[in-house]
């Protein structure tokens, strides 16, 4: 794992077609003085180069660029030069965000508008903190999800023959890296998977809806963006909407969703620990709370509460953490029953739903 310090420079290659785009963007990453901008490249081809010619640590990568598109140039970047990308795109409402996920950019930010505008410098915040954290990151476990991804096939219904109710509800957190690692859980999951399944991926408004239906699309298991006031059922992973915060509350027997829109301050959107914390408090022990990669320590508390009640506390290991932040400050809380890799996580939700050789012969 790449430790980030204060006096480390982060070198930046910034790939875009427009030349507003790339100056603009240079002044906002200058703002940072161990921040340096080695170069620019107008499309795919000349990225390639300019990658091997400078050797930068990150690379700022739009999408739509003439010659060589960025797509392309991702599926180079991350089978022959790997380093983290990160997507700036104007292309944020539609599929283009995840297939470049898929292909291997570790995080994407949504330009304001298609035209040269000043309002480019509205995501100056958002792409500097990306940047300064990039060296927590380690793309080689990146580059290995992602090819992982390529040999899932979503699961039947052989798996699961019978159930038991140790866990009513799997509640699932994740940032940065967390859309692939989510993936390649959910892929694992049969159709007749019997418990709830809630997730909290931090990212932006307008993104999760696109998310969910994907994952839909290519899971055997059913997935969908949550709604407000809907039911938490079996067999269904509800995804906390974008911008808000989801939380879990009782209405007699049922247990439904209440979302709750974010503020400015809030640190993390959504909340993990707000949603652990609610569904612990719904669920009590009959709970599993997994913590995946991302940066920063949402989770951690949400864990412990979970881990308090008697609930079963799953964390990803630094083995394949793309970035180990948050599983590392679940892990130094005492808060993780378990951990271990990625690949390993699915097989140990099955574990904890399938019912023994022996209880099948009863």
């Amino acid at each position: 794992m790449t430790h980030y310090n204060k006096t480390e420079h982060i070198k930046v290659l910034i790939i875009d077609d427009s030349a507003f785009s790339r100056q603009t963007i240079k002044e906002m990453l200058e703002k940072v003085p161990r921040l340096e901008v080695v170069g620019f490249a107008v499309d795919g081809y000349d990225g390639m180069k300019k990658i091997i010619q400078h050797k930068p640590d990150v690379i700022t990568l739009d999408l739509e660029m003439p010659g060589m598109d960025g797509f392309s140039l991702l599926r180079w970047v991350i089978e022959e030069n790997p380093l983290p990308a990160i997507v700036v795109s104007s292309f944020g409402d539609t599929e283009t965000v995840f297939r470049a996920l898929e292909l291997g950019a570790v995080d994407f930010i949504v330009k304001p508008t298609r035209r040269a505008s000043k309002q480019l410098r509205d995501i100056e915040d958002d792409l500097l903190n990306k940047i300064v954290g990039i060296k927590a990151l380690n793309i080689e476990k990146h580059k290995k999800t992602i090819l992982r991804l390529k040999d899932i096939k979503a699961q039947d219904n052989l798996s699961l023959v019978q159930y038991k109710k140790e866990f009513e509800t799997i509640v699932i957190g994740a940032s940065t890296g967390g859309p692939t690692a989510i993936q390649s859980i959910l892929t694992r999951l049969p159709e007749n998977f019997p418990s709830k399944v809630i997730i909290s991926q931090h990212m932006p408004k307008g993104f999760t809806r696109q998310f969910a239906e994907r994952m839909n699309r290519i899971s055997a298991i059913r997935v969908k963006e949550a709604e407000q006031g809907e039911p938490v059922e079996e067999g269904t992973v509800l995804v906390c909407p974008g911008g808000y915060h989801m939380t879990m509350k009782r209405e007699g027997r049922t247990v439904i969703v209440d979302i709750k829109k974010a503020s400015d301050g809030d640190k993390y959107v959504p909340s993990i620990d707000m949603m652990m914390k609610s569904a612990a408090e719904v669920y009590g022990s009959k709970i599993m709370g997994i913590v995946l990669t991302g940066m920063g320590k949402d989770g951690q508390n949400g864990m412990l509460e979970i881990k308090r009640r008697g609930g079963y506390t799953v964390t990803e290991s630094e083995e394949s953490s793309v970035v180990f932040g948050m599983p590392q400050a679940v892990i130094l809380s005492g808060a993780a029953d378990k951990v271990i890799p990625l690949e390993e996580i699915s097989e140990e939700i099955l574990n904890k739903v399938r019912k023994s050789n022996e209880s099948r012969a009863l």
